[in-house]
């Protein structure tokens, strides 16, 4: 999942022919105002997306939405999703099946969750430290299912069985779609005159 480099060489080189001797010799420092104006605007925007296609996304998930800004000797500016988010994000832009952090989908079954829907640290460790919880496969009427289980003991006539706590399961198509470029290239196109408009004013008001 790449990032979105934010180049406005194109408009800038149309623009750049209407201007005087003095706009002129500021333009550099206009079209960095400009970039990086309109870098945080995107940034803004993809951190939006998140939490639109997200049901409680994690701040981490929100957060890894970065920005590098643009200088005058570089005149870029890039919006990017850091590396760890990137890899799981990525089948949000590209499709394809959910990236699990192990070999299997964990499948929770009356357990707890926390305010973003997921399993704890704190939770997992507990129920490995469990003497009544065990981790393998087990055969069932609907055939085997791997996964946490918990051993109940017989009482008042019910005899002792197994609960399934977390199902592990294989990891299932991507159905959202984050559409981080198309909204970077939205932002950027809608925002970019008004971008240039106050960079261009800025460089002019400090112009010597």
């Amino acid at each position: 999942m790449s990032g979105v480099d934010i180049s406005i060489r194109s408009n800038i080189k149309e623009v750049s022919k209407k201007l005087t001797a003095l706009a002129h010799k500021q333009i550099d420092y206009a079209t960095t105002l400009a970039l990086n104006s309109l870098a945080k605007r995107v940034q803004i925007a993809e951190q939006g997306q998140i939490k639109a296609t997200f049901k409680h996304p994690k701040p981490f998930t929100v957060n890894a939405v970065g920005m590098r800004g643009a200088t005058k000797q570089t005149l870029t500016a890039i919006v990017f999703i850091r590396p760890v988010a990137a890899k799981y994000l990525a089948p949000y832009e590209d499709g394809g099946s959910h990236v699990l952090p192990g070999r299997a989908l964990l499948n929770p079954k009356n357990i707890r969750l926390d305010q973003y829907g997921q399993l704890t640290r704190a939770t997992l460790k507990r129920l490995k430290a469990m003497p009544n919880v065990f981790i393998g496969p087990v055969k069932t009427a609907h055939g085997t299912v791997n996964g946490v289980w918990q051993r109940i003991k017989a009482s008042r006539g019910k005899p002792a069985h197994l609960k399934l706590l977390i199902r592990f399961g294989d990891a299932l198509p991507v159905n959202k779609r984050l559409q981080f470029g198309s909204t970077g290239k939205k932002v950027i196109e809608r925002g970019f005159v008004q971008a240039f408009t106050d960079g261009m004013a800025k460089a002019m008001a400090t112009a010597k």
